[in-house]
């Protein structure tokens, strides 16, 4: 693949049940792409639970529109049930056993977490098929797809990647691109949130949820060859912040719930990286354009990387706080406790609740999202806007 090829990398970032936002910007693009269109996205990358949708696409990329209807009747159907335990004696156990095991030290050394998310290994068993990924290869319908989990011993984010052979592996501080067929183990590694999900061994090491310390997210995709992405957030529009006079907020003054700390370690977790890698690269570009008439940018590590981003409009924990009661009982109970129900706590919520209405409603937002900016989706997927309503 020449260097000075446009290379088109889609990067689908963590986020728990937020990325069912990710699934209706992708249904967006699938209605703006003519029929029969080849994948758009040469280059995928996911992390956390971006990582599903970033296999599950790059699985069926021989065939962008059918995948994207997949990946979109997937979420839409989607219940708590199907990813972790959520009946009264599963919550119980689990809950029992993270006392037992990990605060206070009796019994059997397991990896245990409040969560038991056993139930989505069969899921994801059940529903994806990765032989598709290397059909994709073959067929020139894909570069490469990617995933990032975060190594526990070696505090290393390891970025696993399935590709053409011409993609060299790399070392950076703190994060490595290793060559690798994906499996389901690298997907559940790569979206186990740590304390609530428990670690996946991979070889000889246990991984959690690539998001963390995971300081360059864009950077895999730059490594596999992308020379422009689009990046599919799942923060913005925070509540309290009017986004016409953002210093100008509004606050209740009252002590902040253990679930207010949690949604705030989450974003930090999920989001803070990803936005702060988005301004750097936007700086880079801006750089890029005032060097000297003949100078190597390229060289220099400065090449302009040109990006679009699109991130929701409304608040997703307001959108989570609507829908708390389509959380199975024994999970509600859980989590009321620590305040997560409560509007003010629910960021923690809109992380967990793999409800098909809350889902549903994300998957809608990232669609209209998408279409309002379909503009520049054309521009930037070179191409021609078709005549359908927004």
């Amino acid at each position: 693949m020449s260097s000075a090829e446009p290379v088109t990398g889609l990067i689908l970032s963590g986020g728990g049940a937020r990325a069912a936002y990710q699934v209706g910007v992708l249904a967006a693009i699938a209605e703006l792409l003519p029929p029969g269109a080849a994948n758009p996205f040469p280059v995928i990358v996911g992390t956390s639970a971006g990582a599903i949708n970033a296999v599950s696409l790059a699985s069926g990329a021989t065939d962008f529109t059918a995948a994207v209807e997949r990946l979109t009747a997937f979420w839409q159907g989607f219940r708590s049930r199907q990813v972790l335990r959520s009946d009264w004696p599963g919550v119980i156990r689990q809950a029992s056993r993270f006392v037992i095991h990990s605060l206070l030290g009796i019994g059997a050394k397991v990896p245990v977490a409040l969560l038991d998310s056993s139930p989505l290994r069969e899921l994801l068993n059940a529903k994806l098929d990765l032989s598709g990924i290397n059909q994709a290869i073959a067929q020139k319908q894909l570069h490469a797809v990617a995933l990032t989990a975060f190594g526990y011993e070696s505090a290393q984010a390891v970025t696993f990647y399935q590709g053409g052979r011409s993609i060299d592996a790399w070392l950076r501080h703190r994060r490595i691109g290793v060559p690798t067929q994906l499996t389901v183990d690298h997907l559940l590694a790569s979206s186990a949130i740590p304390l609530l999900f428990a670690p996946v061994k991979i070889e000889s090491e246990y991984f959690g949820d690539g998001a963390v310390r995971q300081s360059a997210p864009i950077s895999p995709a730059l490594h596999l060859g992308a020379n422009r992405v689009l990046v599919v957030g799942v923060s913005g529009n925070p509540r309290g912040v009017d986004p016409d006079n953002p210093l100008q907020r509004t606050y209740s003054g009252q002590q902040p719930s253990l679930a207010q700390i949690g949604g705030h370690m989450l974003n930090s977790t999920f989001i803070d990286s990803l936005e702060s890698d988005i301004e750097l690269l936007q700086r880079l570009n801006q750089f890029s354009h005032v060097m000297p008439p003949g100078s190597s940018a390229r060289k220099l590590g400065v090449a302009p990387v040109e990006v679009l981003v699109i991130a929701p409009s409304q608040p997703i924990d307001e959108i989570a706080a609507r829908h708390r009661q389509e959380l199975p009982a024994a999970l509600r109970l859980f989590l009321r406790g620590p305040g997560a129900t409560k509007t003010s706590g629910a960021g923690v919520l809109s992380y967990l609740l793999f409800e098909s209405g809350y889902c549903s409603e994300l998957i809608e937002l990232g669609r209209r999202d998408a279409l309002a900016k379909r503009d520049e989706l054309c521009r930037f997927l070179r191409l021609q806007e078709p005549a359908i309503p927004a």
